[in-house]
């Protein structure tokens, strides 16, 4: 969650185009093949009132994000989905959390659910946060471990939010990453653009969403 009282700096920012593909990439030859059994995928914030704010794009985002579920799950590799959600009242919001107090007034991330397009399946865990990474406060990583799972590609919305937080910490934790840009996105078309470029490719492997389907044959 970045910005100042905003979700994951989503909030109050106008749509913008979600990134175009390219149908003849292919993977780099210096990309790790991955391992199904220890491998995951995280779809972080993919849920209804965090969409809901983004009409425009949510719909080419639920798409790619759909494909990569389904791969992931065709090739063995778990699927897991991380989203806010706060009890009514907010109780778990500090009144010293800037952003925490920018989710309370908006008055969303209480009830609603993953985007129903991914059909999460009833074996694919959910994991409840109320913080920007979805490693704070929750037994996400623990949950990794009891499977051996050391690989992750990370896909969410916001790319100043859920994703930088969440990559920091997976990259300090030692796990070795991917992140698919087609299946993110920020508002801040120019900010995302620069994470990709320069923090998340020092943490990660950057994929297209036709690259990361492609690792995932």
């Amino acid at each position: 969650m970045t910005g100042n009282a905003s979700p994951d700096g989503i909030a109050n920012h106008p749509d913008v185009s979600a990134g175009t593909l390219d149908p003849g990439e292919q993977i780099p030859p210096q990309i790790p093949s991955i391992r199904p059994a220890h491998t995951a995928l995280l779809v972080m914030h993919y849920q209804t009132d965090i969409l809901g704010l983004f009409p425009a794009v949510a719909p080419a985002l639920l798409a790619n994000t759909r494909r990569l579920c389904d791969a992931a799950r065709a090739k063995s590799v778990a699927v897991y989905f991380a989203n806010l959600r706060f009890s009514p009242g907010y109780p778990e919001v500090s009144p010293l959390n800037r952003n925490g107090q920018g989710i309370k007034r908006l008055g969303l991330f209480v009830e609603d659910r993953t985007a129903p397009e991914l059909a999460q399946r009833a074996d694919e865990p959910l994991i409840a946060a109320q913080r920007a990474s979805v490693f704070f406060g929750t037994d996400l990583q623990a949950r990794l471990a009891a499977r051996g799972i050391d690989s992750l590609i990370m896909v969410g919305i916001a790319s100043t939010g859920v994703v930088l937080s969440s990559l920091s910490y997976a990259s300090d934790a030692d796990f070795r990453l991917y992140t698919v840009k087609d299946c993110c996105y920020d508002p801040d078309q120019v900010v995302h653009d620069h994470l990709f470029a320069t923090a998340f490719d020092s943490r990660s492997t950057v994929l297209s969403i036709e690259q990361a389907l492609r690792l995932l044959a």
